[in-house]
């Protein structure tokens, strides 16, 4: 079934839905007027299924399951345009296997992912592998906008339309027009500017602020939010209309923890990336501090990575250690005991020795109860979660090692 006889289809069905949901009263001729093109729209439907199946039955080939090995090449035969490094994490190359055909087509794309998943990375390689890749890529962050300023950002506005309004301004679709918008953080817009963003996308029309002149534009839409969309669609927070509008391909970038084989390729890439940007020698990585990295807990993912190799790179002279670390993430290092050093300690010492061996065998003891979940812990305790797993990074425990097999 060809992209474009599926477009036709969802555009067709959206009608309909839009006809149901914005009346409250349908007379016996709507009904059997909308019963008409149901029927319509499913033999249309069957008859293209028919067809699909008819030509794969005419070739009879089946396609090969292919390894991790040779889906990553594929990509990279086909001139796959993608900024940084990628290896062959099966959940990542499923995601960019759909981005390569998705980049083809002019359908919106929902990029969902924790925070420092590289959103925007992806939504710039849609762009890079379109055919829109000669025309602009344009970026708004819905959340960094007051909502009373977002509609005049995306869709501009003429002068003397609002206090301050000096002059006639573009917005971010007219500046689109050919090319790509990137919508981040779409989970922050209000009820309000969701409506108006629902009709820009339903009529490819926008009308600047103060003004009721209709402006046609031609812009792809890609969205990104770390927020769960469709259960803001359950709770009336977020229009669900404008969520299957816009997520007509929607991908999740797995988070950093769960494709850990990507670390190493990832530390070789922003260890260059680094060097180039402040013009060195790429920075050696020392073996205590490449186990460290290969096994950290990365709650901020890529990002925090990025930020780790580039701070390294910056205060490290030839060799980056765990002394180079952020404070927040450093782990104690126990100073070893030089041979013969029979002098007895201070009663400071072995305080300071008894009150470690005790917050250890503490927070060994809380893990094992909870199977490694330090937020239930946390609440169990009263104590702050953060706190705790600063404690525990200090004694060289991980949650992972306390869960269940």
């Amino acid at each position: 079934m060809s992209a474009k006889n599926i477009a036709k289809a969802i555009e067709r069905i959206e009608l309909i839905r839009s006809t149901l949901r914005w009346k409250n009263q349908l007379e016996k001729s709507g009904i059997t007027s909308l019963l008409g093109q149901l029927n319509q729209l499913k033999n249309e439907l069957l008859m293209l299924s028919r067809q699909e199946g008819y030509l794969k039955s005419k070739t009879g080939r089946k396609e090969k399951p292919r390894s991790v090995s040779q889906r990553r090449q594929a990509l990279l035969d086909q001139d796959f345009s993608f900024t940084g490094v990628f290896g062959e994490n099966p959940d990542l190359l499923t995601l960019l296997e759909t981005v390569a055909k998705a980049a083809q087509t002019d359908f919106p794309v929902l990029i969902e992912g924790e925070s420092g998943t590289g959103k925007e990375l992806i939504a710039k390689v849609v762009h890079t592998n379109s055919k829109r890749a000669e025309k602009d890529y344009v970026s708004v962050n819905c959340g960094a906008i007051p909502a009373t300023l977002l509609e005049s950002e995306l869709f501009g506005h003429v002068k003397g339309a609002f206090t301050g309004a000096d002059s006639t301004r573009k917005g971010k679709f007219e500046l689109a027009d050919g090319g790509t918008l990137f919508l981040d953080e779409l989970g922050e817009l209000s009820l309000d500017n969701q409506v108006k963003l629902l009709r820009a996308l339903q009529t490819g029309e926008i009308q600047r602020v103060g003004s009721d002149h209709n402006i046609t534009v031609d812009v792809r839409i890609v969205a990104a939010t770390n927020r769960r969309l469709y259960e803001m669609t359950l709770e009336g927070k977020f229009r669900e209309d404008l969520y299957y509008r816009l997520g007509v391909v929607t991908v999740t970038i797995p988070p950093l923890r769960e494709r850990v084989d990507e670390i190493p390729l990832l530390i070789d890439y922003f260890v260059k990336e680094a060097a180039d940007k402040i013009g060195r020698v790429p920075v050696r990585l020392s073996p205590k501090l490449t186990d460290f990295l290969s096994h950290h807990h990365y709650r901020g993912n890529i990002r925090e990575l990025q930020n780790i190799i580039y701070r390294v790179s910056c205060l490290a002279e030839e060799t980056g250690g765990l002394r180079h670390l952020p404070d927040p993430i450093r782990p104690v290092e126990k100073p070893s005991k030089a041979p013969g050093d029979t002098a007895p300690k201070r009663l400071e010492e072995i305080r300071t020795s008894a009150k470690n061996l005790a917050e250890e065998r503490f927070l060994e003891e809380n893990l094992r109860r909870t199977q490694g979940r330090v937020t239930l812990m946390a609440e169990e305790l009263g104590m702050n979660r953060s706190y705790l797993q600063n404690l525990m990074k200090k004694h060289g425990l991980k949650a992972g090692d306390f869960k269940q097999a």
